[in-house]
């Protein structure tokens, strides 16, 4: 893994846990219900801008992908 892949991939878990802090589930859950609504997609393809943000921002974003591909958290 490159450290750019490395530098992604902790980003997305660091989402994941407070995704999983804001909406008061598991990460478990955080993360299935990210991948099957494309929240994890979004935060691989976005990576360079949205880690220019603040987390309650990304948790924000990330809603709002996975509202408009079919989610209800």
């Amino acid at each position: 893994m490159s450290k750019q892949e490395i530098r992604i991939l902790n980003y997305i878990v660091i989402c994941i846990s407070e995704f999983a802090k804001q909406k008061n589930i598991t990460r478990k859950e955080a993360y299935n219900y990210l991948k099957k609504y494309k929240g994890l997609e979004f935060l691989n393809e976005c990576y360079e801008a949205e880690h220019t943000v603040g987390l309650n921002d990304a948790v924000e974003d990330l809603t709002e992908v996975c509202k408009r591909n079919g989610g209800n958290i």
